[in-house]
């Protein structure tokens, strides 16, 4: 009998045939790929892409072989970094990164239109010229250099969901440039819509039926946002700033069946849910260059966000001639931040250049936490009319203030050798007041070491061994709602939360294959994680157990990474190119309630991933999918807590899109997203009393969907 092969291995012979076909028949390519004089950069004229007609920079990069690996640098889970030196996978415009978070480079390559594309280079080699620090590739967008130029970007689009709801959207961006003045304005309203089915069914340990839920959850839901990028290039030096606002205040209405079996006589209840959230953030970045006549440079770069948001959720018992609320639930919270960084650059000589800065942050968050609910006690206007439930730990204040301190050597040993070397002292306060106060400080040293060779102009191989430290979540500080659990109103904060370090080894080998046929990357990777963050007991007393985000001491994770990026015009489908990618991984921590070993919260076993597109452009027309799956053994997603466990599995997801452009340079674009209905089930078992006695109350099994999307996107070049 033969036997069936499983979906990883279907992927990896894919990619190897794939592979082998595409270095048996180099010969077909239909461009050759310019590169720089230096081998370790990649060079895309604007020419390149003028038969597939773009609109924006986002057409163009989605027709570069193996992009992803310049864009997707962090998705080993290398945790939440810190500051502005912390760039992996960046964009850059002319040779410049965006100062922002919420504003970035990558943001915008959606809103530069193609016509004012000069070049764009995929960077792999390190430089001191460069204000980003990462182990991974760089993107850099080259815009024309002209006296005067401009151009205006539309898009108008409408999404058609699974309830027959049409959501409409637009976005609108002019750039150009006068002189040595260049700009981008942006303002878009995008469409968020939802409307989730759930249902869940609960058992006792013998699999008796005792509950069925059914849910459904109405999100209506539009982003609103505007944006700006100014520069000005003076003789010596450069000079930008940028800003963003955005708000979003969807309603969401939720109903719930209950069919309650546990009597023997089916009894049927109704719930209703009114939450209302509320998010506003603003946001303005900017950085200023100097270069001086011996080719050293200063830089300063800045960053101060800010962001209120706010949740409220009331929850009704349905009777046939009226409704009475049981349960009201308020969060609310403001997060600022104040960046700065400044650094000097300056060369040892031919071949080496050092920078030396200092960078302080300051990181602020407001919190408070209002329960009610229904019962005997004295009614309260701020707990929705009910009674006001005691929350530990509900509102308060913390504030970090973190300095560091950095400097980064940059050694260009060889025309085919290159090393990073960086070392950052950084020390910091943490401070919170309100219910709880607490101040501690923090110092940590973190050292890395990135090292490139170019073994050919194709074949190029990079290590980094290097030191971080995540950033915290300060809603880890204090009491939030859970809003993923209908018999758990409230989570517990924790003040002593540490930050999560790691050492990261990392290595890449990546195979260019010639006349830009494609491109190989295999990366391998180990994290030595200390102080991992999940959750832990903070539990006031043995009949009131509680949990909260914590450290719960050591681990680690491993991993490898295979991606596999080809035209395929040797098989006869020119402009065709076909992305696959593999990955597995493992890790192991000790778990804090059962004290057995087991795997990092949210780590699956292994993904897979593809992408196709095909652009015909005799008939300007394009077309393709794209595919995930991963591990749905369940085993790589189960989360374990003090008084449950929860098992969370999912399903693959194909989206298909066609491309159309028609007269005037009018590009018709439609997009099915979750072309399969994908649904995401999660097992959560309950215990009487903690998770360690096993002793079962209940185990709930419950999926949920949030449909197939129709969307139709018109955009067109001024």
């Amino acid at each position: 009998m033969t036997r069936r092969l499983s979906l990883p291995e279907k992927l990896i012979r894919l990619s190897l045939l794939g592979l082998a076909i595409a270095g048996a028949n180099q010969g077909y390519a239909q461009q050759v790929e310019p590169q720089a004089a230096d081998g370790s950069t990649i060079v895309y004229e604007a020419d390149f892409f003028a038969q597939y007609s773009p609109v924006s920079v986002n057409d163009m990069i989605d027709r570069i072989p193996g992009i992803s690996l310049a864009l997707n640098g962090n998705r080993n889970n290398r945790g939440n970094s810190r500051g502005l030196g912390s760039g992996e996978g960046e964009i850059l415009i002319n040779g410049q990164r965006t100062t922002g978070k919420s504003n970035e480079g990558r943001s915008q390559l959606s809103r530069i239109a193609a016509d004012q594309v000069d070049y764009i280079e995929i960077i792999r080699g390190t430089s001191d010229d460069m204000d980003i620090r990462g182990g991974g590739q760089v993107v850099n967008v080259v815009l024309l250099d002209a006296q005067s130029r401009s151009s205006i970007s539309a898009e108008v689009n409408m999404d058609w969901l699974h309830d027959d709801t049409l959501d409409p959207g637009a976005k609108l961006s002019y750039t150009g440039q006068t002189g040595a003045f260049n700009y981008l304005f942006h303002i878009e309203a995008e469409p968020r819509y939802e409307n989730r089915f759930t249902h869940e069914f609960s058992v006792d340990p013998d699999g008796e039926l005792l509950e069925t839920r059914f849910q459904e959850n109405l999100r209506n839901q539009t982003e609103y946002e505007t944006s700006f990028n100014l520069g000005y290039q003076f003789e010596k030096s450069m000079v930008q700033f940028n800003g963003l606002f955005a708000e979003s205040n969807p309603p969401t209405d939720i109903t719930r069946v209950i069919n309650d079996h546990t009597t023997g006589t089916l009894i049927t209840t109704h719930e209703r849910e009114d939450e209302q959230r509320n998010r506003n953030n603003w946001e303005i970045g900017g950085d200023y260059e100097y270069s001086f006549d011996s080719g050293s440079k200063y830089r300063f770069l800045f960053i101060v966000n800010d962001r209120d948001f706010s949740y409220t959720r009331d929850r009704f018992d349905v009777f046939a001639e009226s409704e009475e609320k049981d349960l009201f639930l308020f969060s609310a919270g403001r997060d600022r931040e104040r960046i700065g960084r400044t650094s000097y650059t300056f060369d040892l000589g031919p071949t080496q250049g050092m920078e030396l800065g200092i960078e302080g942050a300051q990181t602020i968050r407001d919190s408070d936490l209002r329960l009610g609910l229904s019962g005997t006690g004295i009614a309260s206007g701020a707990h929705g009319g009910l009674v006001a439930q005691d929350v530990s730990n509900a509102g308060s204040t913390v504030e970090e203030i973190r300095l560091e301190n950095f400097a980064i050597h940059n050694w260009q040993i060889n025309d085919r050798m290159s090393l990073e070397s960086s070392l950052i002292y950084e020390t910091s306060t943490i401070t919170q007041s309100g219910d709880v106060v607490n101040e501690r400080d923090f110092s940590f040293v973190r050292p890395k070491l990135d090292y490139r060779f170019d073994i050919t102009q194709s074949l190029q191989l990079r290590t980094t061994i290097e030191k971080t430290v995540s950033q915290l979540s300060f809603s880890d500080f204090s009491a939030t709602a859970d809003n993923s659990d209908d018999d758990q109103n409230t989570q517990a904060g924790n003040p002593e939360i540490a930050q999560e370090q790691a050492w990261n080894y990392e290595m890449n080998l990546e195979f260019r294959l010639p006349n830009s046929i494609g491109v190989l990357n295999t990366e391998l990777y180990y994290r030595d994680l200390v102080d991992v963050i999940d959750r832990i007991d903070v539990s006031p007393n043995p009949t009131d157990l509680q949990s909260a985000r914590g450290n719960i001491g050591d681990g680690k994770r491993y991993g490898a990474n295979f991606d596999a990026s080809t035209r395929l015009g040797y098989l006869g489908v020119p402009d065709a190119l076909l992305s696959l990618g593999f990955s597995v991984q493992d890790s192991q921590v000790i778990d804090p309630f059962l004290g057995t070993e087991r795997r990092l919260r949210r780590n699956n076993r292994w993904f897979g991933r593809a992408n196709f597109r095909h652009d015909i452009t005799k008939y300007n027309f394009s077309y393709g999918f794209s595919y995930f799956n991963f591990a749905r053994d369940g085993s790589s997603q189960t989360q374990i807590d003090i008084i449950d466990t929860e098992t969370e599995i999912g399903d693959y997801r194909v989206n298909f899109f066609a491309e159309k452009q028609a007269f005037n340079g009018i590009t018709f674009r439609f997009d099915i997203q979750n072309a399969n209905n994908q649904t995401r089930c999660r097992t959560r078992t309950r215990y009487v009393g903690a998770t360690a006695a096993g002793i079962v109350e209940e185990v709930e099994d419950s999926c949920y969907g949030t449909g197939v999307k129709y969307a139709l996107k018109i955009r067109q070049t001024f």
